[in-house]
């Protein structure tokens, strides 16, 4: 049986047609797998391109992996670190340990060029994987709220150990997404940026700020907006009380858990308490 050739993702046009239709075939309903999409994630983000690995079997491209560069402050520290993204095999080549093999040389490669961490959202079928295959800390449950009113922010002092940092540059970058678009909400003395998508009837909150940063990156809308739905963690967000309720699990269409691998060799771990963390953070909305 012929081996499969591992080599590093490049970003070249060519390179990201064929990623583009392995992705489609295998999650043809995915929507945000277009080439546009792709080279965006994969050559526009002002952190850096995409490391990753495919696996070819005669030339043919049989399995396809990548993580995205961000900067993050970790323990009050800035580093960089991977957000853990596009996975596909295609049907013809599961079975055979292929993923496993792509994120491991992922991240050996990416821990000789640095990054610090990589940190990812998985599903309730693919956390397993993650953790017992890949040596994941499983963090925790994102929280899904959904209800009406302003979110519940509170001034806590409350220590947070692991924050997404977003320079303007980066910003204008994840708020160009090419499949979905955003617009921006006035909403008291906070700014919410809002997708199109909704659950429960409930408009999804991409992210939210108290300052300025938001400020011409998206279409403002003066469209009221009762419901809403917001994912992640933060410390600052105080439910208890609020018109806000936790989805629950069996109510989601898709359960999903914060993730953490390590890559400095320390085996540093988080705790949910510690965390700011919301869908601007991954790209799912």
């Amino acid at each position: 049986m012929s081996a499969y050739d591992l080599a590093p993702v490049n970003t070249s046009d060519a390179d990201i047609v064929q990623a583009a239709n392995l992705l489609r075939g295998v999650f043809p309903d995915a929507r945000h797998f277009s080439e546009d999409a792709l080279r965006w994630q994969y050559r526009d983000n002002p952190d850096g391109e995409v490391v990753g690995f495919n696996a070819r079997l005669e030339g043919v491209l049989a399995a396809h992996y990548v993580a995205i560069p961000l900067v993050a402050t970790v323990d009050g520290r800035e580093e960089r670190g991977l957000l853990s993204l596009n996975t596909a095999t295609h049907p013809s080549h599961q079975g055979k340990g292929l993923f496993t093999k792509l994120a491991n040389a992922t991240y050996a490669h990416a821990a000789e060029q640095g990054f610090g961490f990589v940190i990812g959202v998985a599903n309730a079928n693919s956390t397993h994987g993650f953790v017992k295959k890949l040596g994941f800390q499983l963090v925790s449950p994102l929280r899904a709220m959904v209800g009406i009113g302003p979110l519940p922010y509170r001034t806590t002092g409350a220590k947070v150990r692991y924050e997404r940092v977003w320079s303007p540059a980066a910003l204008r970058w994840r708020l160009a997404h090419p499949c979905y678009p955003y617009m921006l909400k006035h909403a008291g003395n906070t700014r919410l940026v809002l997708s199109e998508r909704t659950q429960f009837g409930a408009r999804y909150v991409l992210g939210a700020a108290r300052d300025g940063r938001f400020d011409g990156l998206a279409p403002t809308t003066n469209e009221g907006v009762r419901m809403k739905a917001w994912i992640g963690l933060d410390p600052d967000l105080d439910w208890a009380g609020s018109l806000y309720v936790n989805v629950p699990m069996r109510l989601r269409p898709s359960p999903l858990n914060l993730i953490l691998k390590d890559l400095t060799g320390r085996g540093r771990t988080l705790d949910a308490d510690g965390i700011r963390f919301s869908a601007l953070d991954f790209d799912i909305l």
